[in-house]
């Protein structure tokens, strides 16, 4: 039997939801919500609100939906800081660091890879996350790959498999017979354990035809496409995003004006990682030029070891409202209805009747904090599923 929670005195609600409230984002002022085991079940102002078992007094903080974390490579071992130490005394970035903590991945246990997941996805759990994308990408073999995946797959729905993350070391000099493994016995492998395939496509990585290779062999599998796409210099990688109709095209740092009509004609999310550009000191993505354009913006944390070793969706929040050209209320549609877009899920990154029950309070009045007060630690409470967790 299910038990119910009215969560009350919330002096503003963002529901997403442009039917419930105001605006955009939905939003209800002094409101509440009642959750009935793990969805929720109402929402309106507070003075309206029915009975419920338990009683949560919100206490004149704002609530907002859970963040949706959509791009996230969480297994993986080692440390990168001399790299990141070496990029911020001057050093460019470039995509073969990767293969640092491949080596050290391949050589840590399951028990040690699965610690790590749970750590990292504890600590964004804390700060506001209750949907978390991870992908594999650090093993590079048909085991390691597997491996990571099954990891992942203990700890979240939404897996990825990312064989095509560089070319693996054994096949330096053989890239195709490398795209060869990860499209045939690798993938068969991993597709058992994933939801998603993706491909980093990049210079130093995978040209256009290789990443579609890697796609379609995905898609054969019943994997659906997602794309490292046009993160260093412009490429294919959205163009072939739209084409095959990935859920995301993610990084989209260097757009043409045809991969911005491309995006906003498709029905793929450009997925945004201010993560990356704030650790690589790189050019930051356009936000402004794609939602101007009518394209469908997330915003993820990309952490990972290397270029983006943050699990804190308001760091990136406050990061797109300063550096990228989006209002604060862009950024945090985007960082939970954005990111649910981006899974093709409807029922997080919302909070409505039937949605599932993931929210978080603020130790503030209003969402806007989240950008206002950057780096201050400003989730009070997380609900997950109806579970009162942080």
């Amino acid at each position: 039997m299910t038990t119910s929670t009215l969560i009350t005195n919330i002096t503003t609600l963002v529901t997403n939801d442009p039917a419930l409230g105001k605006g955009p984002l939905g939003q209800i002022e002094d409101a509440a919500v009642v959750i009935d085991g793990n969805v929720v079940a109402w929402v309106g102002r507070a003075e309206d609100a029915p009975d419920a078992d338990h009683r949560h007094d919100a206490t004149g903080h704002a609530a907002i939906p859970g963040f949706v974390d959509s791009h996230s490579h969480l297994v993986f071992a080692g440390d990168r800081t001399q790299e990141f130490n070496a990029r911020m005394s001057g050093q460019a970035y470039k995509a073969g660091g990767i293969r640092t903590t491949v080596a050290a991945t391949r050589a840590a246990t399951d028990e040690q890879l699965s610690a790590n997941v749970a750590r990292y996805i504890g600590e964004a759990l804390r700060q506001g996350t209750t949907t978390f994308e991870t992908k594999s990408g650090y093993g590079l073999t048909v085991e390691d790959e597997a491996r990571a995946l099954r990891i992942a797959a203990q700890h979240t729905d939404e897996v990825t498999y990312l064989g095509a993350h560089i070319v693996g070391p054994e096949y330096a000099d053989d890239p195709a017979g490398y795209v060869e493994l990860v499209t045939g016995e690798m993938l068969d492998a991993c597709a058992p354990y994933a939801r998603w395939v993706d491909v980093f496509c990049e210079k130093g990585a995978f040209d256009g035809d290789q990443a579609r290779a890697v796609l379609l062999a995905g898609q054969a599998k019943g994997l659906t496409p997602r794309v490292h796409a046009n993160q260093l210099t412009y490429g294919p990688g959205v163009q072939l995003a739209v084409e095959l109709e990935a859920a995301s095209a993610d990084h989209c740092t260097h757009l043409t004006d045809a991969d911005v009509d491309a995006l906003a004609n498709g029905r793929t999310v450009a997925t945004l990682l201010p993560g990356a550009e704030f650790s690589t000191r790189a050019q930051w993505p356009n936000a402004r030029r794609l939602l101007d354009a009518g394209v469908t913006v997330a915003l993820s944390t990309d952490c990972n070891p290397g270029s983006s070793f943050t699990s804190s969706m308001p760091f990136c929040i406050a990061l797109a409202v300063r550096d990228m050209g989006m209002t604060p209320d862009e950024a945090v549609w985007a960082a939970t209805a954005g990111g649910a877009a981006a899974l093709r899920r409807t029922d997080v990154g919302r909070i409505a009747p039937g949605a599932r029950a993931d929210l978080a309070l603020l130790d503030a009045p209003s969402h806007v904090h989240l950008a206002y007060r950057p780096g201050v630690p400003l989730i009070r409470d997380v609900w997950r599923q109806g579970v009162k967790c942080a």
